[in-house]
């Protein structure tokens, strides 16, 4: 949900509790740290999860504004996600940062969704895959598994802009992710771990960028605001 979102915002929740599909997949809802609690609350019972949008690698401290991930769990949410792109630019945060708070994640039971993209130079520079690369190397701790750990590719230059990389650059990187993942974890936890892909996913696309081998589901933004907007997506990873 970014930066969106007040109480009155939770009855959303509800309504996406209410329309989604028999057997849906997983679907976790990220509001702002502030609705963490009464997120949990308002799900509870259904099949909707609830996850931060960050977390601070110590667990306690003089962190003026910061959370950390064991008050993430506390709230009852069981994902948080790191390295936004938005994170990684105006925080600059870097992948250390990334991994760092992946472990501290983990070590409070939580499920890390770690988001990793080029920029719109990047890809005009040709350099997509080393970007990608790099950040798959430097923010992953080596215990990684599809239990603790989801993976989330969003073209920094697509997030909000309604732009979208064609399904055949989308195949490019997913296909990649996979075998970098592979490669480094085994064949057992590479082809497992989970790959969303994330901006400007909506529900007249959903459909054709879940049909794209290596796409495990979305990180969405703007459209999961509105459960009218988000159910849709919902119900396309569900018959893909």
């Amino acid at each position: 949900w970014k930066m969106n979102g007040t109480a009155a915002s939770l009855a959303e929740l509800h309504s996406l509790a209410t329309g989604l599909p028999e057997n849906p997949p997983q679907v976790v809802i990220c509001p702002p740290s502030t609705l963490l609690f009464r997120a949990t609350d308002a799900t509870h019972g259904s099949p909707i999860q609830i996850g931060a949008q960050d977390c601070h690698a110590e667990d306690a401290g003089a962190y003026t504004g910061d959370i950390s991930a064991s008050m993430v769990a506390d709230s009852g949410a069981t994902h948080v996600i790191l390295g936004h792109s938005e994170r990684r630019d105006a925080h600059r945060e870097t992948d250390a940062d990334v991994q760092a708070k992946t472990r501290a994640a983990w070590a409070a039971g939580l499920t890390a969704i770690v988001c990793i993209g080029e920029s719109e130079a990047q890809r005009d520079a040709d350099q997509t895959l080393d970007i990608i690369g790099g950040q798959l190397d430097g923010s992953l701790p080596e215990a990684v598994d599809a239990e603790n750990t989801v993976i989330a590719y969003e073209p920094i230059w697509a997030i909000g802009t309604g732009k979208v990389p064609s399904i055949a650059q989308i195949k490019e990187v997913h296909d990649f992710i996979r075998t970098r993942l592979i490669s480094r974890f085994g064949a057992d936890i590479g082809n497992a771990l989970p790959l969303l892909y994330g901006g400007s996913v909506k529900a007249t696309n959903a459909v054709e960028i879940f049909a794209v081998e290596n796409v495990d589901g979305a990180l969405v933004g703007g459209a999961s605001l509105k459960a009218a907007d988000f159910a849709p997506i919902v119900a396309a990873l569900a018959q893909s």
